[in-house]
């Protein structure tokens, strides 16, 4: 089954203490596009600038994203630059320019309205709300967010929480969402207010899901060494939601193992900078990632 993503696509600029990379594909429809397109049908919608380069309009192509819903507007493409600390857990924003992204409405062709599965990546709510509005009966629908939307965006966010089967944000969001320091008990105050899948991303530690059936503890894999980090939790959500419309059998039952395989994808995002080891790595490799995870979890 195919995927709709609909999400940022922008240019980043990343500094780390060892090295930057200047205006390196990125934005978290990008990310998560890519990782989805190892296991099923992508279809992208987003919006880039005039100034965007061709190249990285192939690389979708080479790994099978239908474009058919990538807005290309008069202006600039939406354009972030941040920088590392040795500890690549913090980082801090120099530069934010939204360029088209400031007035992007996301508007699905025809053929898109009935994709089973929709990941509304990283953006405003209001804008995840109008993807929905458009969408015909989606067996499945994940939603991840940020911090921002929670300072900015609250009522909408959890209006959109009643509309989704599944949400992601990583621990802090969590607590920031429910007022818990548990986010054991943060997911089942996020439960009560509509999502029947939590998904809780806690980086270098893994996951967390809380479903109907209990929790699930998914690792991060273990890598040697990050290059960047940035997309990480993109590339994990797409994978997973690129497995669970590739596998038969119900949502329920292949999440979990959905998880192992955005976990395995996201490994590979954080071996190069920005989609460059992601664009390289093969199916064979993530399952062979995830055949380790696999190995790692069993008691």
């Amino acid at each position: 089954m195919s995927v709709l993503v609909v999400g940022s696509t922008a240019l980043d600029s990343i500094k780390t203490p060892r090295a930057e990379a200047p205006r390196l594909l990125g934005g978290s429809a990008s990310h998560a596009a890519l990782a989805a397109s190892f296991f099923a049908p992508v279809r992208l919608v987003g919006v880039v600038g005039r100034d965007f380069p061709r190249r990285y309009l192939e690389l979708y192509r080479r790994h099978g994203i239908d474009l058919g819903g990538l807005q290309v507007a008069d202006g600039r493409t939406f354009h972030w630059a941040g920088e590392y600390e040795v500890n690549m857990n913090r980082r801090r924003t120099l530069k934010t320019e939204l360029g088209v992204f400031e007035t992007f409405q996301p508007e699905l062709p025809a053929r898109y309205r009935d994709t089973p599965f929709v990941l509304l990546a990283n953006i405003a709510p209001a804008l995840q709300h109008h993807v929905l509005d458009q969408m015909r009966r989606p067996r499945f629908v994940v939603a991840d967010t940020m911090d921002l939307w929670l300072n900015t965006a609250l009522s909408d966010l959890l209006r959109l929480l009643r509309r989704v089967d599944a949400f992601v944000l990583n621990d802090s969001e969590a607590r920031q969402l429910t007022g818990e320091d548990n986010v054991i008990r943060a997911a089942r105050k996020i439960h009560r207010l509509g999502p029947a899948y939590v998904i809780v991303k806690k980086g270098e530690h893994g996951s967390i899901l809380s479903d109907p059936s209990g929790l699930f503890l998914c690792p991060a894999y273990p890598i040697e060494r990050v290059v960047d980090p940035t997309g990480a939790g993109d590339s994990f959500v797409g994978g997973l939601v690129g497995y669970l419309a590739s596998a038969s059998g119900g949502v329920a039952a292949n999440l979990r193992a959905a998880m192992l395989y955005g976990s395995g994808v996201a490994s590979f995002c954080c071996e190069g900078f920005g989609v460059r080891r992601t664009d390289r790595v093969t199916r064979a490799e993530i399952n062979r990632r995830v055949a380790e995870l696999r190995r790692l979890v069993r008691a």
